[in-house]
């Protein structure tokens, strides 16, 4: 409950939260959450250290949340009951708490001893056991080093809760746990611990093109938003080591199709230089390289910026090696270092220069020789496979399903393209629910009291129409209350428009529509929400119409 006392900085609060996204609404959340602790008010910096939080997080800055988190925790130690009454609240914190802990090893910004601290409160609430403590101390040990302990905490990890929520995404956990392993030079377990995350999707010869082929990839990625392209990137390396080489040829094609646009990919995208460098590929890696350079400049992280600058000199060294070394890379102007046309060879040693100074930073903070000693084994790596010849690398180039292209492969979750019946009938098949295709192209199925239609409409098929229709009819002399029920559902409603048709049969067919323009394209995660609009609506719709008298 808000007093006389709080009520101002609650108000101060809510503004906050309202401000663009940026520096000053950082600093104003921080302000609160001071002035809070000043005036005795620890729900409301809380609160506000909560929304912090997520800012950082947003805005890709996860070390800046350590000491807010750190913050939290204080709070917390000294009014342990504060949130008995909030479980979620709570959860909420120990998953930033794991964040806090995992930014550790994205840049020696945060210091150890604060992740020790952090993840030894963790482990004192949830146990030692549970999964995201024993996958945390996995993670650290790895980082430092010390394999035997990153081996006994991995199996922990292993035996643990998979969906614990406080852990990070399950869908990726067996990314995780693969990158670990062929990080130990075992790139079989690897590829066994990828198996969740791929089935369905890696065929020396094909790739899922089918309706229920793609049902069954995404039950087997666990419905994770960045399955199975991660995956596919972290499997890199461990199948060009054990000669699939044709399994990771088409999985590089298929990850970084996605890869090159998302912002949030760049760490993994060393994993496909390396997969360029060591599989002969040059070509394609420098076109890769000059691609995404700009990134390194503003970089997730630095461990991300490291292993893109480890795996870019190490392509430029062999493809110097191979007469490559006169090649100009265009590398853009970023703060007092000016536009400069690069060869490749100069490029490489000045990569080899920052992964080299970034190894050393983490080093220097760690106390071990762990990260400059990884990053010179990457530099020392040779080619995996035979090169191979510029014409055979004209099949990147190839859809994975031009034998197919009557049905070609669904664009990311999160990538926008044009609306068309493919799109949305994936959509309609990720809800599992059974529709009837018509022979106009209309999508129609039974949900509850509704039928429901959704079809395309507009003069290049952009604009998404769902049409609904109530079970239930009424007698042609009941149209003035039809009239009024309509009106006042438009006016109370903002989804669907509904309106009464008379078919001539002597009742009235009470119906609804949505339209949505997707002139821009659409995102298949964006149409599934869409399509749940639809159908939730308008079932609502449908059971009103049922509880007429």
């Amino acid at each position: 409950m808000t007093t006389a006392r709080d009520r101002g900085l609650a108000a101060a609060l809510a503004d906050a939260r309202d401000r663009p996204d940026g520096a000053e609404r950082c600093a104003e959340l921080e302000r609160i959450a001071s002035r809070a602790d000043a005036t005795g008010d620890p729900r409301t910096a809380l609160s506000a250290r909560f929304a912090l939080v997520e800012a950082y997080l947003h805005r890709g800055e996860r070390w800046r949340a350590v000491e807010p988190v750190r913050r939290m925790r204080t709070t917390l130690d000294g009014q342990p009951g504060l949130l008995d009454a909030r479980p979620d609240e709570l959860t909420r914190l120990r998953r930033h708490q794991r964040q806090a802990v995992e930014a550790s090893f994205g840049t020696p910004r945060v210091g150890l001893d604060q992740a020790r601290s952090l993840l030894d409160a963790l482990a004192g609430e949830l146990g030692e056991d549970a999964a995201p403590v024993a996958e945390l101390r996995c993670r650290l040990a790895d980082h430092l080093g010390d394999e035997p302990a990153a081996r006994r905490a991995y199996e922990r990890w292993s035996a643990a809760d998979a969906n614990d929520p406080v852990g990070g995404c399950a869908g990726c956990a067996p990314a995780r746990r693969a990158d670990l392993l062929a990080g130990w030079g075992e790139p079989e377990a690897a590829l066994a611990a990828l198996a969740p995350a791929l089935a369905g999707w890696v065929e020396p010869q094909s790739v899922p093109t089918r309706r229920g082929e793609r049902q069954a990839a995404a039950a087997g990625a666990m419905a994770c938003t960045d399955q199975p392209e991660r995956a596919l990137a972290v499997g890199l390396l461990p199948w060009l080591r054990t000669g699939a080489v044709t399994r990771a040829a088409r999985a590089h094609v298929r990850a970084y199709r996605r890869h090159r646009s998302e912002k949030t990919a760049f760490p993994l995208l060393a994993a496909h230089l390396r997969f360029c460098a060591l599989g002969g590929y040059l070509h394609r890696g420098l076109e890769i390289l000059t691609e995404q350079l700009p990134e390194l400049d503003r970089p997730a992280d630095d461990l991300a910026a490291m292993e893109f600058a480890a795996a870019g000199a190490l392509l430029c060294g062999l493809a110097a090696e191979s007469g490559l070394g006169g090649r100009r890379i265009h590398r853009p102007g970023h703060g007092s270092r000016p536009a400069a046309e690069v060869d490749v060879a100069t490029l490489g040693t000045q990569l080899q220069g920052l992964a080299t100074a970034l190894a050393g930073s983490f080093d220097a903070r760690n106390g071990t020789g762990h990260q400059s000693g990884r990053i010179a084994s990457w530099l020392a790596e040779r080619p995996l496979a035979a090169p191979v010849s510029l014409a055979a690398e004209s099949e990147f180039d190839e859809e994975p399903d031009a034998d197919d292209p009557a049905e070609p492969l669904l664009p990311g979750p999160e990538e926008p393209a044009p609306l068309d019946a493919a799109l949305l009938a994936a959509a309609l098949d990720a809800r599992g629910e059974p529709y009837t295709p018509e022979p106009d192209g209309t999508l129609a199925g039974r949900w509850g009291e509704a039928t429901i239609q959704f079809r395309l409409l507009g003069r290049d098929g952009d604009v998404l129409h769902a049409r609904v229709v109530a079970e239930r009819r009424l007698p042609a002399g009941r149209r003035a209350e039809a009239y009024a029920f309509c009106n006042a559902w438009n006016h109370d409603r903002l989804l669907p428009a509904a309106y009464v048709h008379e078919p001539g049969d002597g009742t009235l067919v009470l119906a609804a529509g949505i339209s949505t323009d997707l002139s821009c394209g659409v995102a298949p995660a964006q149409l599934a929400v869409l399509v749940a609009a639809a159908v939730r609506t308008g079932t609502a719709y449908a059971e009103a119409v049922a509880a007429l008298p």
